[in-house]
């Protein structure tokens, strides 16, 4: 490969990061349950968490992590630990609800909300892995930080329009009363997501 490949790149970071998970639940749980506001300030959040991530794996950390697994262990434990500990708070939710706007991520204030966006993705080691993989099937081994500078800013829009986007949509009045009523249901859902996200990163493997 003596090109970088951007069609290549673009298709599969545009599934990676549309596809539901930990980041885009956070985000719509929490503008169903606290508004537009504190959903897109908490997709700012993870939105920064995927740049950082992302400018790391260019600039060559994410390789130098995966060879020291130390680093890689503690992040992932880490990660696991916060995503365990949503998923009680949204499974007690569930079972003995006291309010119907309980949400897994509680934002006291915007800048707790972007806290918690930013720590949610930087915590997570997957975000790793799945940068370091793209930068390595999609970017020729000699490209400088400069040439990957375009990478980076195409991933950063796509991250934009899909977090911010997500914390724009779950925000419409139609979904927050859909919340409202079954907010059981979707407690349970982020329960699930989360535990089985968690647990998965505690039990796997990372080669």
């Amino acid at each position: 490969m003596d090109v970088i490949n951007y069609p290549l790149i673009f298709s599969v970071a545009i599934v990676a990061l549309a596809s539901p998970g930990p980041a885009t639940l956070a985000i719509a749980g929490t503008s169903m349950a606290s508004g537009r506001k504190y959903g897109m300030v908490l997709a700012s959040g993870v939105l920064c968490g995927s740049l950082t991530w992302s400018i790391t794996a260019a600039l060559g950390l994410g390789t130098l992590m995966l060879h020291n697994a130390w680093i890689l262990e503690t992040v992932r434990y880490v990660g696991a630990g916060y995503l365990l500990f949503m998923g009680f708070k949204a499974a007690k939710a569930t079972l003995f609800p006291t309010d119907k706007q309980v949400s897994p991520i509680q934002v006291g204030s915007l800048a707790a909300a972007f806290r918690k966006g930013y720590a949610l993705h930087l915590t997570n080691p997957k975000a790793i892995l799945f940068f370091g993989s793209l930068y390595s099937i999609g970017v020729p081994a000699n490209s400088t930080f400069a040439e990957l500078v375009p990478v980076i800013t195409m991933i950063g829009m796509m991250s934009t329009t899909v977090f911010l986007g997500y914390g724009w949509l779950f925000a419409v009045p139609a979904l927050r009363r859909g919340y409202s009523r079954l907010y059981r249901v979707f407690n349970g859902l982020f329960a699930a997501v989360f535990g089985a996200v968690g647990l998965r990163l505690l039990t796997a493997r990372l080669t």
